[in-house]
């Protein structure tokens, strides 16, 4: 058969590129070794019509044949999307790095609050069952490596807290509460008044209860409601993994609106995954296209380079850039794992193909990272124009503990 004679040379040009430990089953029992040892991974195809994504393995194609239960994959998780890699890299001919031209992504107050419904408000039982205690769902900072997830959590708050130099009965925003653990750790430790808003119902519904819990409703107000709808004056403003889904062309508002509502004398802070596709392409070899599609409707990824553009259009400056690549490698790393290990208890709490969507976004999240396919960037700043007298001499301040 036709499609037997391409499979046969599929398979021939794969293992001429680099021995995989993958073995290929077929659904009339056939079955190919991609390697000499005993396979890590086993693909089983249960029927004909999946052959097509293996004979162009995009991640995006590998991706959707999983989800949609074409493809069923034995194997740990890292393994499975390494091996994933692996194929996607020696079968197809990206050009350049990523491959991919950068996609022209419509943004509204609508479909924006759609985008962030569809990936927070799945449960916030499911969200438990792999993040920390306190459900933060951004990059941890391992300060010294050996922290565990729940500690490096707080220590990211911290982290952030200090670069922005919070002070008692300072006003605070949160562009993108999630689940409250900053504004609640703001008020707590560094004596702040906060505001913290989110588009999720879920996470608006439980952030509210945790105040309440903590005696803190005096304290800190949280709204379900558009960044772009707050108004007043604060004198710090933190946004922590939300910029990913403002766009890369509204970055220069974003940024203004910031501006708008800081305090003249106030820091800010923007914490947010990148691209390190200098064009703002998306991740190589169709990873950002099975993003895009099932994970994160929307959302857009842009070079540092571009950011820090955009941030000075909106009328900022930056004076503290950190780079938190690899704390978000491991961070990703460490959701997999909790994910994996709560296999069965997910599995209660969503569908298969939900499960499946997040099982390999994680693990790929991870991989992504450590590949440097993608970056995280911590950004401090101010008003621009400013005196220089009021910037600090050092970065001390930030480790005084």
């Amino acid at each position: 058969m036709f499609w037997e004679k391409k499979l046969d040379a599929w398979v021939d040009s794969i293992r001429t590129a680099s021995a995989l430990p993958l073995r290929l089953v077929l659904w009339n029992g056939q079955q190919y070794d991609f390697g000499n040892g005993a396979p890590e991974v086993t693909l089983k195809v249960p029927q004909a019509s999946a052959i097509t994504s293996l004979l162009n393995p995009s991640l995006s194609n590998l991706g959707e044949a999983y989800v949609e239960g074409k493809i069923e994959v034995e194997g740990a998780v890292k393994n499975i999307i390494s091996v994933a890699s692996a194929l996607a890299s020696n079968t197809l001919k990206a050009e350049g790095k990523f491959g991919r031209l950068v996609r022209s992504v419509a943004h509204s107050k609508k479909k924006d609050a759609e985008a962030i419904q569809y990936h927070y408000d799945v449960s916030n039982d499911f969200y438990k069952l792999f993040l920390d205690p306190n459900m933060v769902y951004s990059c941890a900072y391992f300060e010294n490596g050996d922290e565990d997830l729940a500690t490096a959590q707080v220590k990211k708050i911290d982290h952030i807290l200090d670069k922005i130099r919070l002070q008692p009965g300072q006003t605070l925003l949160d562009i993108g509460c999630g689940w409250g653990a900053l504004v609640l750790r703001a008020a707590q430790k560094y004596g702040a008044r906060c505001v913290g808003v989110t588009l999720s119902q879920n996470q608006y519904d439980l952030a509210r209860e945790r105040v309440e819990q903590a005696g803190l409703s005096d304290r800190i107000e949280i709204r379900l409601q558009d960044y772009r709808d707050v108004t007043g004056s604060f004198d710090r403003i933190t946004s922590v993994g939300m910029f990913e889904h403002v766009g890369i062309k509204n970055l220069p508002m974003y940024f203004s609106q910031i501006n708008k509502l800081l305090a003249d004398d106030g820091m800010a802070m923007n914490h947010g995954i990148t691209s390190t596709d200098i064009n703002n392409g998306e991740s190589p070899y169709g990873a950002g296209e099975f993003i895009d599609k099932y994970v994160f409707p929307a959302g857009e990824l842009p070079h540092i380079s571009t950011v820090l553009h955009t941030l000075q259009q909106g009328g900022l400056e930056a004076f503290d850039v950190e780079n938190l690549r690899r704390h978000y490698a491991r961070t990703c790393s460490v959701w997999a794992e909790n994910f994996e290990s709560n296999t069965e208890a997910i599995r209660r709490v969503t569908d298969e193909r939900r499960y499946r969507i997040w099982r390999v976004y994680l693990a790929g999240s991870a991989y992504a990272f450590d590949s440097d396919w993608i970056s995280l960037y911590q950004i401090v700043c101010t008003k621009a124009g400013r005196g220089a007298q009021g910037l600090p001499w050092s970065r001390n301040y930030i480790y005084h503990h």
